[in-house]
């Protein structure tokens, strides 16, 4: 399957990709960042990381925290947080949407060019 994903690079600040809009995801889906973290085999550290470098990039929280307690702690996405990805798989549909034509040539020629059809094609053979 041929799909495109997309970065957003900030001009003075990190990119934001599919691995963060998962991440986001994931703890709304999970309720904790250890729980996404998991999810994404990373360690709590990297996930940590990385939320703080969406949060530095749109200057606000995009995620609220709970600390522990009878009912444990967690997390989920602050309204900024659904925002970002809302509009971040907005793009991701429109632009696929719109390349849909191109990325289905793209996949054709990746498929005729598989590896045995080039090494074929580089002996000369068929």
């Amino acid at each position: 399957m041929t799909r495109l994903s997309i970065r957003i690079d900030f001009e003075g600040a990190e990119a934001f990709g599919p691995g963060k809009a998962r991440l986001l995801e994931l703890i709304e889906e999970q309720g904790s960042i250890r729980g996404a973290a998991a999810a994404m085999n990373m360690s709590y550290r990297h996930a940590w990381l990385l939320l703080q470098a969406v949060e530095d990039t749109f200057g606000s929280p995009v995620i609220s925290t709970a600390t522990g307690g009878a009912k444990g702690g967690g997390a989920k996405l602050t309204e900024l947080g659904k925002t970002i990805i809302a509009r971040y798989r907005l793009i991701e549909t429109q632009a696929a949407d719109a390349a849909a034509a191109e990325l289905m040539e793209l996949a054709k020629a990746a498929i005729s060019s598989a590896p045995d059809d080039r090494k074929r094609r580089e002996r000369g053979t068929r």
